[in-house]
């Protein structure tokens, strides 16, 4: 509980810093125009950065990660997607991977049970949080674009209106807020419920999740409760995405905590594990085909190097060898 309350304190503590800055005319200029530009620029260089470690490790071996029937002999049946041996294998699984979490979906975990007995039992509810966290999650950046561009596309459009089919007074409320709340409490309370689980778990993890749902409380708080001049905040957007930021009067001190709090997550995310939204692409235990029996792969970074041979190691202790009895190739 000390890491959650600490990453619940840091959080708080980003919030009101915001709150007060928004209400001081001097310093709110720097928060909503300098603050959101280095975020941006931290999450960029630093997205690239990992990008090109990654691209850059040595993989010289097939190294997929299987659960399937290698392809080999034509009369035995392959696993396409749990064992690809070709592009489009690969493709497959890594869509399902991406798309639909499928590892994750045939997750188990085990528990010790009166007996004593160990029992095995799917992780269903992990794997459906993490799945309505993610798509929630894609479904309100999207319906974001269209505060920061002008004309609204209308894929913005069309989420929008799917999103807030469910239309409960005005404003319309949309389906993905509720989801995403839900799911964020659940992997929430999932670390400080499961023993095994909060014991591994580490401030960083608590603070990517708390991080994640301030915003989203204080995103929903704008617009359904303090009701936020949504006019005001697009020209303020779309200034900062053409580089003529100018920051209007009535912003409110609830969109500086939304701010910054956003502008937190941008700068932390790519020395947090949230990378691991480009590294799951770059993978090499995902992204490369299991055909090792069809094609031989050799190490690109062979060199030639200096051996010691049997017969020059026996040659050198051979009167020791001969003195302890032991066997050799030449007499």
């Amino acid at each position: 509980m000390t890491r959650l309350l600490s990453a619940s304190a840091t959080v708080l503590a980003i919030a009101l810093a915001a709150a007060l800055a928004g209400s001081l005319e001097g310093v709110r200029t720097v928060l909503a125009v300098a603050v959101p530009y280095a975020a941006f620029a931290v999450l960029v260089l630093g997205l690239s950065w990992r990008v090109v470690r990654w691209s850059l490790a040595p993989v010289p071996f097939r190294i997929p990660t299987v659960c399937g029937q290698q392809k080999s002999l034509p009369w035995i049946a392959s696993s396409r997607l749990e064992s690809p041996h070709t592009t489009a294998g690969v493709i497959g699984r890594m869509a399902l991977e991406i798309l639909a979490f499928r590892s994750l979906f045939r997750n188990t975990g085990s528990r010790l049970e009166r007996g004593p007995r160990l029992v095995y039992r799917e992780a269903r509810w992990l794997w459906l949080a993490a799945l309505l966290f993610h798509w929630s999650l894609l479904v309100i950046l999207l319906r974001h674009l269209r505060l920061l561009v002008e004309p609204v596309p209308t894929l913005a459009l069309v989420l929008d209106r799917l999103d807030g089919f469910f239309q409960v007074g005005a404003p319309v409320v949309y389906l993905s807020d509720g989801l995403i709340l839900v799911s964020l409490t659940y992997l929430l309370q999932r670390r400080v419920r499961n023993p095994q689980v909060r014991y591994i778990s580490l401030f960083t993890d608590y603070f990517a999740l708390v991080l994640l749902g301030a915003i989203a409380v204080s995103g929903m708080w704008m617009r359904y409760f303090a009701r936020a001049d949504t006019v005001a905040i697009k020209q303020f957007a779309i200034g900062l995405t053409v580089f003529r930021p100018a920051v209007p009067a009535n912003l409110g001190d609830w969109f500086f905590v939304h701010l910054a709090l956003v502008a937190t997550l941008a700068a932390y995310l790519p020395f947090s594990k949230l990378v691991h939204l480009g590294g799951v692409f770059l993978s090499p235990t995902r992204n490369l085909a299991n055909n090792n029996r069809m094609k031989r792969h050799l190490n690109p970074w062979n060199y030639p190097v200096k051996v010691h041979t049997y017969q020059e190691w026996e040659q050198e202790f051979h009167d020791k060898m001969a003195a302890a009895g032991l066997p050799l190739e030449r007499p």
